[in-house]
């Protein structure tokens, strides 16, 4: 019994044990132990990198150039070229003043040192901390969207290096910043750095900017000057203390907060200095120009910026787009008397550009200018003026809305969207017209209109994209021109050759290329980008034709060459016009932009201060046009090459007036006949109906007096028509071709001299005088003009025999025969009275003195209404001096 009992103890064991293992759930793995595996995997992955990473910045190391001490303290000046390749300046190291680090004061060196590099003294070439901020930058904003170099890095790239920014050169740099460290002291590299920084065209470093700024050695420079030389480098030319003294201001107190940031002066201290104006101690330049100083200058800055590279100690070969023909005839035409300048202080900027390439030819930088001084044509920002409306109010709309170049606009009082009024310069509206008039009369509020119809945001895109600098928001006030900021003759010659260029627009540039003194070449030719249309471009540069033909720039029209522009005005405000005492007409600025299939141009005139007298007068508004036409005049090839059409473009002549437009009609008088362009696809189909064929004389009568042979023709017209039409007398002799003979306002014609025995055929037709085209069917009569009576000796007769009983009285004659022919008069029969119908046209029948005559049978026959051809000169006569008018008008065409 026990062994069945334990039998059954075991196997109820058994069968527990089974069902407990049945149920249990499977074992989790441990956190810990997930976390490390994670752990290892990620250091694995960190330390294959790193191996990677060392291997691969060592190999990119061992590429980098070794250092040469000639490089870091020598300079090498560059070669510039003109567009023949031929040399034309060398810019560099003869426009430095050498400096040690003892001639540097201290708080010049503070200065720079807040400014660019606050730890110098702490890194060993390489600040971490600030190239931390600028990884998490880059990855987050895309490489080269910030940098953290340090002094002793932007030795080296000066140095070495071209500026462009891949992760190969950053890699070099900062292995030889780390080499420079180890080699020099930190007051040898502050010293290199302060001596290589560009400033000017014709300072570099900061011993020479020092000079040319302020006229002092370094010892002597103040607080703010010394924060000034410590702030320009960042952006040479928009931090200049002479060409933009309100940006150049913002930076030096930017440097002195920063000075205080690192304790290196007081609060007060910083702003005691920030009261003194920046321009107050800048001395003037003292360099007289070149020819081609303005364009060096731009060249210069334009490596600058698109390389990082400094002309001045790159040892490079610059090549350039300059005309030099051209630039010596631009710097000229604004130094000498061919103009008419009103005075010395009188200021001028000009821009010369290749339409098609955007490679400028010449600069004209102003008037009596030094190397170096404000360059009206590049550094300027004016307000446009009425130049913007084809680049933001007319360009857009037909780019966006498919205007026509008929598009019709009403010029009437009017307000910007926020209520307030808008003016056209004259104070006065023009009502209903097209935007090519509206263009031409220069109006402005068709031209708000127009943006308002794109939309802003349209509008600003389309200017962007012309290279016009915008805000990201505009006002309504920017359609005529009220920019807050302003453009340059730059930035505008560059937009409106685009217009020229079939909607292509390529970024002005004065470069094509450097060749660095390794060999390395660097293109800068910019790439052509599409701005708009063909139709927007043809269409407005055509628009632009009309200004200069027929609107307010006609003064800058060049014989033999086909130019398309816009004039710009800018007036002061009320409170500057009491200020400054500008009497009525007189503006701030004048501009003409304009272009051909080979050049474009701008030209910007005034006064950089506005002071007592110092505004245009009428006759100084007009100089800008005349400085554009004299400077295309000088560089056309006079082809006489126009612009042409493209296949997205029709012409149609459509009626003027007509809303929306309408064909012109067949009676649409020629003076209301206009040929505009359209849009292919949107051209307008119907015809108008405005106009009706006109109305034909009536009651046309010819009358013939026989006493002083003349013939007299008559005719009625309806009275509301009368004025507006004359009447073309044509006439046909003895079958002969119908010549036109006279034409008159009046509704008679007396012709004199008839010829007798002729059959005459007349016509009178009404034609428009409007339109000479416009013409009514002929009202149309003939006259046979009777043969003259000639008079023959009558031979006496013998008396007959004498009858019985007859006996004639004393005297009496015998009873004459009736003369035969046909139309003669019998002897003193009187003619018909004036006004009266001619007899037959047998000329038979003619009736005695004082009685009635009898109706002729067809003493004027009437023709078919018909147009008789004219003669193609409106001035033959019918045989006997009654020609017609001597000015050839009334021809007929034919019809």
């Amino acid at each position: 019994m026990s062994d069945q009992y334990k039998s059954r103890e075991e196997r109820r064991k058994a069968l527990s044990q089974t069902s407990k293992t049945k149920n249990k759930k499977p074992n989790k793995p441990e956190r810990g132990s997930l976390f490390k595996r994670i752990l290892f995997i990620l250091v694995s992955i960190g330390l294959i990198g790193l191996i990677a990473g060392g291997v691969t910045f060592a190999v990119i190391a061992a590429g980098a150039p070794k250092l040469d001490e000639k490089k870091l303290k020598d300079s090498y000046s560059s070669t510039i070229y003109d567009k023949e390749g031929n040399e034309i300046s060398e810019v560099g190291a003869q426009k430095r003043t050498y400096i040690s680090y003892n001639d540097i004061p201290k708080k010049l060196e503070e200065a720079v040192l807040a400014t660019e590099d606050a730890r110098f003294y702490e890194h060993s070439g390489v600040d971490v901390i600030r190239l931390g901020g600028a990884v998490v930058a880059n990855v987050t904003q895309g490489f080269g969207s910030q940098g953290g170099s340090t002094i002793t890095q932007q030795v080296i790239k000066n140095s070495f290096f071209t500026h462009e920014k891949t992760i190969t050169r950053k890699i070099q740099e900062l292995w030889l910043a780390f080499q420079l460290e180890q080699k020099y002291s930190k007051h040898e590299i502050l010293e290199m750095y302060l001596n290589k920084i560009y400033y000017h065209p014709q300072y570099y470093g900061v011993g020479k900017a020092a000079e040319g700024f302020y006229g002092k050695e370094l010892k002597d420079l103040e607080l703010h000057e010394a924060a000034m030389l410590a702030g320009i480098p960042q952006s040479p030319t928009n931090f200049d203390p002479r060409k933009n003294p309100e940006s150049a201001e913002k930076r030096r107190n930017i440097v002195l907060n920063l000075m205080v940031k690192q304790g290196f002066i007081t609060e007060q201290e910083a702003e005691e200095a920030k009261k003194v104006p920046v321009q107050s101690t800048v001395v003037p330049e003292r360099e007289k120009s070149n020819p081609y100083s303005a364009y060096v200058e731009q060249v210069i800055e334009e490596v600058k910026d698109k390389t990082d590279i400094d002309a001045s100690s790159a040892g490079a070969k610059i090549y350039t787009t300059i005309d030099t023909d051209a630039q010596k005839y631009v710097e000229e035409l604004l130094n000498g008397s061919e103009i008419g300048y009103p005075d010395d202080n009188f200021q001028a900027g000009v821009t010369l550009i290749d339409t098609e390439t955007g490679e400028i030819r010449a600069i004209g930088g102003g008037r009596n200018q030094n190397v170096g001084d404000f360059n009206y044509a590049i550094d300027t920002r004016r307000q446009p003026g009425s130049t913007i409306k084809p680049v933001l109010d007319y360009g857009p709309a037909i780019e966006y809305l498919k205007w026509s170049t008929y598009e019709q606009i009403k010029d009437e009082p009017y307000t910007y969207s926020n209520g307030v009024k808008i003016n056209n310069f004259d104070r006065g509206y023009k009502g209903q017209m097209s935007i090519r008039d509206a263009l031409a009369q220069s109006r402005n509020i068709p031209a708000l209109k127009a943006m308002q119809e794109v939309g802003v945001d349209k509008a600003r895109d389309f200017a962007s994209g012309l290279g016009i600098p915008l805000e990201e928001e505009i006002p309504e006030a920017y359609s005529i021109g009220g920019f807050d900021t302003g453009v340059s003759p730059l930035h505008m010659a560059g937009a409106f050759a685009a217009f020229g260029n079939n909607g292509i627009y390529t970024e002005p540039h004065a470069v094509t290329k450097v060749v660095l003194s390794d060999g390395t070449e660097i293109d800068l030719s910019p790439e052509p980008e599409t701005a708009m249309s063909d139709y927007t471009a043809y269409m407005t540069t055509d628009m632009m034709i009309s200004v200069v033909e027929e609107g307010t720039g006609t003064a800058a029209r060049v014989p033999g060459v086909t130019v398309a522009g816009k004039t710009g005005t800018t007036n002061f405000s009320e409170e500057d016009k009491a200020r400054y005492n500008v009497p009525a007409g007189g503006a701030k600025d004048s501009w003409f932009v304009g272009y051909t299939p080979e050049y474009s141009a701008a030209v910007w005139t005034g006064y950089m201060k506005n002071d007592e007298k110092m505004h245009l007068t009428k006759t100084d508004q007009q100089l800008a046009k005349k400085i554009f036409k004299e400077v295309i005049s000088e560089v056309s090839s006079g082809d006489g090459k126009d612009f042409k059409k493209p296949n997205s473009v029709v012409k149609i002549t459509v009626e003027d007036g007509s809303n929306p437009p309408k064909l012109a009609s067949k009676f649409t008088p020629d003076s209301k006949k206009i040929s505009e362009y359209f849009v292919k696809g949107t051209e307008p189909t119907k015809v108008s109906e405005q106009y009706k064929r006109l109305a034909k004389p009536s009651g046309f009568k010819v009358d013939y007096d026989q006493t002083s042979n003349q013939i007299t023709l008559s005719w009625d017209y309806k009275d509301d028509l009368k004025d507006a039409v004359s009447f073309e007398i044509s006439q046909s002799v003895d079958d002969g071709p119908a010549q036109v003979i006279n034409n008159t306002k009046d509704t008679s014609m007396v012709i004199p001299n008839a010829v007798a025995g002729s059959t005459y055929k007349f016509y009178v037709t009404a034609v428009s005088d409007d339109d000479g085209s416009n013409r009514s069917d002929s009202a149309a009569a003939v006259l046979k003009v009777p043969e003259a009576v000639i008079e023959e000796p009558v031979e006496p007769e013998e008396p007959p025999a004498e009858e019985p009983g007859e006996d004639p009285g004393e005297g009496e004659l015998p009873p004459l025969e009736e003369l035969p022919g046909e139309g003669e008069l019998p002897p003193g029969e009187e003619p018909p009275a004036d006004g009266d119908d001619e007899g037959d046209d047998d000329g038979e029948g003619q009736p005695g003195e004082g009685e009635n005559p009898e109706e002729p049978s067809t003493p004027i026959v009437p023709v078919p209404p018909t147009n008789p051809p004219g003669n193609g000169n409106g001035n033959n006569g019918n045989g006997n001096g009654n020609g017609g008018n001597d000015d050839g008008d009334g021809s007929s065409d034919g019809d």
